[in-house]
């Protein structure tokens, strides 16, 4: 399923004779991979996602996504709008928590939404959203509140009592990590439900400050796809050439 997920990116730009080409299939074949009606074998899997995942992987389409505009921000519309992409990265997180124990998948509203849904579907698990106001029908919340960074402003952030239980095991997903104030927030209200943190997967991680803002909980592991330090980056080139990037696994 993550082969063909990286075919459908594939085929948004390169056209079936030119991916033919690459991996060696015919069009018919590849034809029916990308619409769903076959799978590959695995072994034929495997040879499609070594050739294509150094073009179109997810690393690689994140990079592509990612474009900083003078004040060092930039518009995720497009990665948390692209199906294909938030599947791949759902295959992505479930690799990468293999034999660690998820019950719960907690993200807050909203950008984090689409890929915290993909993620709690591949796991097999419920989603727990905290949202910035209280629902009418809901008699309890946990609530943890906080000062975003240069902002002047208190963000509270909820959830329903009991919708996080202390046998849980909860993963914390976002698209973004910047000053980790939000996924500080989420840990708080993990904890206050008396529940495990078990990690934190996020798809950009901008800088690195946010790390001791973030004070993991033992046995806490935090995942992003990639990490983007664009203070090492002239705001002339900000527009014009990618950020620096290394994969990140704490």
């Amino acid at each position: 399923m993550m082969t063909v997920d990286l075919l459908r990116i594939a085929k948004e730009r390169f056209t079936y004779r030119e991916l033919s080409q690459m991996v060696g299939l015919q069009i018919t074949v590849l034809s029916r991979y990308v619409k769903g009606h076959v799978l590959p074998s695995t072994e034929r899997a495997k040879s499609i996602w070594k050739t294509l995942n150094p073009i179109v992987g997810l690393e690689k389409e994140l990079l592509e996504a990612v474009k900083f505009d003078e004040e060092g921000y930039f518009d995720n519309t497009k990665i948390i709008g692209d199906s294909s992409l938030l599947h791949l990265a759902s295959q992505d997180a479930l690799a990468k928590f293999a034999g660690r124990r998820v019950t719960k998948v907690l993200t807050a509203a909203v950008d984090g939404i689409p890929l915290a849904t993909m993620i709690a579907q591949a796991m097999g698990v419920n989603l727990v959203i905290a949202k910035g106001s209280k629902e009418i029908g809901v008699k309890e919340f946990v609530e943890e509140t906080y000062v975003p960074s240069n902002t002047g402003m208190i963000v509270t952030l909820y959830i329903p009592k009991d919708s996080i239980k202390k046998t849980d095991s909860v993963l914390i997903v976002d698209d973004v990590v910047r000053t980790g104030e939000t996924q500080k927030a989420l840990i708080s209200l993990v904890q206050k439900c008396k529940a495990e943190v078990t990690g934190i997967y996020t798809l950009v991680a901008i800088g690195d400050d946010f790390e001791k803002k973030l004070n993991l909980p033992p046995r806490c592991k935090f995942e992003a796809v990639i990490r983007i330090i664009p203070e090492r980056i002239k705001p002339v080139e900000v527009k014009r050439s990618r950020p620096m990037v290394s994969s990140m696994a704490i």
